[in-house]
């Protein structure tokens, strides 16, 4: 059913923070490409974020579309990646356009608001950014499954690993039969367990370059650091040689 090219090198992977650098660049040509990959993917997660931390949700709209509109005027420049991660970046940068709306909301309305709102509660909307980060993270993998389902001919890797997650309690041969009417062919237990495995190393695969993408120097431990901080280990731990600090390859067989 297709054979599986070789995962990216970890140290090859186009970083958000070498994205975030061609969308400051003068050349519109990769400037504009270049943002409009960082809002589509991270839209939804600074939006969320923006409802954690300003609570009216009639202001949340406007907020967000400001944090994406100086993401696409290309307002991050200095942007230091030896300060932090890419994912803190983002939150620093939401938290200070929520600060900043709302003086400016006090201003307009002439009345005493809480300018201090995005401020309050910092662990409470620091534990809301991390399980947006990770929600975004994860469905940017499953897109990622998807595309390369549609573009790898014979490949079932992401219809698989959906029939398993939304079937999580079946056996191997109930596994396989949802699969082969599914894809409209006989495919046994066995085989059904042997692409399910090949479905979760590419996931895994996804998963480390998505991760990857949000550090400045993504070496492996740096990349398992952030696993681990997003509670996400589990969806690649199987996968993880004893030398992969060292090598940063995952291993394909049991």
């Amino acid at each position: 059913m297709g054979t599986d090219p070789q995962p990216a090198r970890l140290e090859d992977i186009n970083t958000r923070w070498s994205l975030l650098r061609l969308a400051h660049q003068s050349a519109v040509s990769q400037a504009g490409p270049a943002r409009e990959t960082l809002v589509l993917a991270y839209a939804r997660a600074i939006r969320s974020y923006v409802g954690a931390i300003v609570r009216d949700s009639g202001d949340v709209d406007e907020l967000a579309q400001e944090v994406l509109v100086r993401i696409l005027r290309g307002d991050f420049s200095g942007a230091d990646p030896r300060r932090g991660r890419f994912r803190d970046l983002l939150k620093v940068a939401v938290r200070n356009q929520a600060r900043t709306f709302l003086s400016k909301k006090q201003r307009r309305a002439g009345v005493d608001l809480d300018v201090n709102l995005a401020a309050s509660k910092d662990d409470e909307t620091d534990v809301a950014w991390d399980e947006t980060w990770r929600k975004t993270v994860l469905e940017n993998t499953w897109s990622a499954l998807q595309s390369y389902e549609q573009t790898h001919r014979g490949s079932i890797a992401y219809t698989i690993l959906k029939l398993r997650v939304d079937h999580p309690d079946d056996d191997s041969p109930q596994l396989a039969e949802r699969l082969s009417k599914t894809i409209g062919k006989p495919v046994n237990a066995a085989a059904t367990r042997q692409q399910l495995h090949r479905a979760r190393l590419r996931f895994a695969q996804f998963l480390l370059e998505e991760v990857a993408r949000s550090l400045e120097e993504p070496t492996p431990e740096r990349v398992q650091d952030e696993l681990v901080a997003l509670g996400l280990l589990e969806y690649v731990r199987e996968f993880l040689p004893d030398d992969w600090k060292e090598k940063g390859e995952l291993k394909e067989n049991d």
